[in-house]
């Protein structure tokens, strides 16, 4: 029959207090070094200080309208990268054709206004 070998219950309660020392104090000192908001705020110049105050109403306007935005596309029964995808795809494409419409105007305002001086309406030729 083989010895059994006594069991170190000095190294396990090291083990256990040097864990628990990492476990719980390693979060709490980076809590205390961390500055706060309000700490940040402070060490900014004053001009920063006045931009950040002027600015803060429309980053918690854009912030609101983003996350209303991400409820609604979480709302639909596909992935939200998918709808976010679609999304994305139907505003480029809602911008290709105002683009496309804006350039049919100013095209025929041109030539509104190549016929009203009475000049020949413009042709576009290809090189």
């Amino acid at each position: 029959m083989s010895v059994k070998k006594p069991t170190n219950y000095k190294l396990w309660a090291k083990m256990l207090v040097g864990g628990a020392i990492m476990c719980v104090g390693g979060p709490m000192l980076t809590v205390y070094v961390m500055p706060t908001d309000e700490e940040l705020f402070q060490r900014y110049n004053p001009e920063l200080q006045k931009r950040s105050l002027d600015r803060r109403e429309e980053r918690q306007a854009e912030f609101n309208e983003w996350l209303q935005n991400l409820k609604r596309q979480s709302m639909s029964n596909k992935p939200i990268w998918v709808v976010q995808e679609e999304e994305a795809r139907d505003a480029k494409e809602a911008k290709a054709r105002q683009t496309l419409r804006l350039a049919e105007e100013a095209r025929a305002q041109r030539d509104a206004m190549r016929k009203e001086a009475g000049l020949p309406p413009e042709t576009t030729t290809k090189r």
